[in-house]
């Protein structure tokens, strides 16, 4: 068998789906470098959209390994440009693209008192994605007025400006050929290793980068940090629970992170009434009861009109843009 660089980009597609959409049983991983490769050749357009899919759904049913994620990482990461900024520190903020269905995004608000307090930070995202197409930070912030669309160096410059200290990038302005597989995602339906990769996306850097994400299943946590030294944070912390809320209902361990990427992973627990003197039965804020529901089949799926929710926001809350 040729070397992974001997072969085209069709032959390296066809060696891997027969290797990894065998079954549950008989498939086999490969190689980070085999993983690197076929998502390089999927984001330059190399192979057909049937293979890309069967490539992307098929890592997901075998359950992606640490090398395969890393490597389908590494390209795009590739693509992946970064803008210098002048800044000690830049906070990303990655909340899930595919946003929010059932409480207020509220850390997108998050943004100005950051950089209120001196740090400079960024959030990320696209205006609607599945498998939830729930309300997103491009959808608030485009209705508060700010230019979701601005370039690398328009939202450097409000980083660098100290009134400001704030931005958001949009993933069709930093990852195109990353952005061009929505249709694609949309149609695979469920969730490909993508939609856990995108978040880790460094488009803007500083002297010190750190990385702030949630998760909701417990395996994820170790995988958010491995992936976040591989992107080039400097530290990084992932939350319990923040797709539906940061959970101070009971003790349990809330906080995962490293505080330099050569140093252990670590986690700690909180208990909310003792310690914080917290005593709340709601995780987050819920959507207003004036937001319409409708009852759909897909249990994944938003029941809200996202944009409704988005309107909602920017009506009641003032953002200082700059």
């Amino acid at each position: 068998m040729k070397s992974v660089k001997n072969l085209n980009s069709q032959e390296l597609m066809k060696s891997v789906i027969q290797r990894i959409a065998t079954g549950p049983e008989l498939s086999k991983n490969i190689s980070r470098d085999e993983a690197k490769q076929a998502m390089r050749a999927i984001l330059r357009g190399e192979v057909s959209e049937f293979r890309a899919a069967i490539f992307l759904i098929a890592l997901r049913m075998k359950r992606e390994t640490d090398d395969e994620n890393l490597g389908v990482q590494d390209a795009i990461n590739e693509e992946i440009k970064p803008k210098q900024v002048n800044a000690e520190n830049l906070i990303n903020i990655a909340d899930p693209y595919d946003g929010y269905t059932r409480n207020v995004p509220s850390s997108v608000f998050v943004l100005p008192i950051l950089s209120e307090l001196g740090y400079a930070c960024i959030s990320q995202g696209v205006e609607s994605v599945g498998p939830k197409y729930g309300c997103t930070h491009h959808l608030i912030l485009k209705l508060l007025g700010l230019n979701v669309s601005a370039s690398l160096e328009q939202t450097a410059d409000r980083l660098e400006d100290e009134s400001i200290g704030w931005g958001y990038i949009d993933q069709k302005i930093f990852a195109p050929k990353l952005f061009s597989l929505m249709n694609l995602r949309s149609e695979i339906i469920k969730r490909p290793l993508i939609t856990t990769l995108e978040v880790l996306a460094n488009p803007l850097i500083s002297k010190k980068n750190h990385f702030v994400t949630g998760f909701v299943h417990k395996p994820y946590p170790p995988i958010y940090l491995m992936l976040a030294r591989n992107a080039g944070f400097d530290s990084s912390i992932v939350i319990r629970e923040q797709r539906v809320g940061c959970s101070f209902i009971k003790t349990e361990k809330i906080f995962h992170f490293y505080r330099s990427p050569d140093e252990e992973d670590e986690s700690f627990e909180i208990d909310p009434i003792n310690e914080l003197d917290i005593k709340q039965d709601a995780r987050a804020v819920p959507f207003p009861a004036s937001i319409s529901k409708e009852d759909k089949n897909d249990k994944i799926e938003t029941k809200v009109d996202p944009m409704e929710v988005a309107k909602d926001l920017s009506n009641k809350v003032w953002m200082p843009l700059g």
